[in-house]
């Protein structure tokens, strides 16, 4: 039995379709909308942070949001939500390296709602789990790990030409396939998000790591909305190890800052459940 209290909506912009969400679901988050997509793909990214903006620890073995979050069970439960929604979970290989036993789909994360995620998920027409995609320049992945060798998802390694040869010296599982998108160097968020459109049958997108690529997603003007959960923790930073906050690898302001427009905010307890739309690419 679910023991989650419902979120509470403090503040929440009437946009959009409402998605057909189950009662167990509805109940827990109420109605979950989504705006008529103004672009092919729309893009939109989940991240949880502390409350001094560090998104990871960056320490062996708690490198993961569940550090972040305290391992919050409503932070959990919107994960699994949002990936219930998508036809695609995007993350960096060094998000892979954080959590290498894991797999991007709703019941993985929160396996309580498991049946309640795979009715909506056949309510969207969409009964098989997202394609978890695999974002590497390098190609040094560790194909052992259970994202690739399970085979419960489909998988969508991105790479560039010279890492390709370099994960095809491996045998590669038959749910995996791997796109070149470049010959070398670092991968543009455009180029990404399009070879992940060709990839897949549908339309929504979710980024979920890690601050390089959401770096690159939101240089390039390429993400419509953030989910962001606001843990109440400070973790601090002394200079001596990487705490990344949000994004990594980008300067945006002055020159070119984003900004978002707030469109929801939820509450569990003390943390906070914020949601950002941002204007697309002119």
């Amino acid at each position: 039995m679910n023991a989650l209290a419902p979120l509470e909506a403090l503040y929440e912009l009437d946009r959009g379709v409402e998605l057909p969400l189950p009662p167990a679901l509805a109940a827990l988050y109420g109605p979950l909308r989504f705006p008529p997509q103004r672009r092919q793909p729309y893009v939109f990214g989940n991240f949880v942070a502390t409350l001094d903006g560090v998104v990871s620890l960056g320490v062996p073995g708690h490198a993961g949001g569940g550090e972040i979050s305290g391992f919050n069970q409503h932070d959990r439960f919107v994960m699994g939500l949002l990936r219930a929604v998508a036809d695609a979970v995007i993350v960096g290989a060094g998000t892979l390296r954080a959590v290498p036993q894991h797999r991007w789909t709703a019941a993985y994360v929160y396996p309580a709602l498991a049946a309640a995620y795979q009715t909506l998920r056949a309510a969207l027409g969409k009964p098989e789990p997202p394609l978890n995609v695999i974002v590497t320049a390098s190609g040094a992945l560790d194909l052992d790990l259970p994202v690739f060798q399970a085979g419960e998802v489909p998988v969508l390694i991105v790479t560039t030409a010279q890492g390709a040869q370099r994960i095809g010296r491996r045998e590669v599982p038959p749910s995996v396939r791997i796109t070149a998108i470049q010959s070398a160097g670092r991968l543009s968020a455009a180029a990404i998000l399009e070879a992940v459109r060709r990839g897949c049958s549908g339309e929504l997108l979710l980024v979920e790591g890690g601050p390089r690529l959401m770096g690159d997603v939101l240089a390039e003007r390429r993400l419509d909305e953030l989910f962001m959960t606001l843990a109440p923790q400070i973790a601090g930073r002394d200079g001596t190890s990487d705490r990344p906050g949000l994004v990594a690898g980008q300067v945006l302001a002055p020159e070119r800052p984003r900004w978002g427009t707030l469109v929801g905010v939820r509450r569990a307890a003390s943390h906070l459940f914020l949601r950002y739309a941002f204007e697309p690419t002119a």
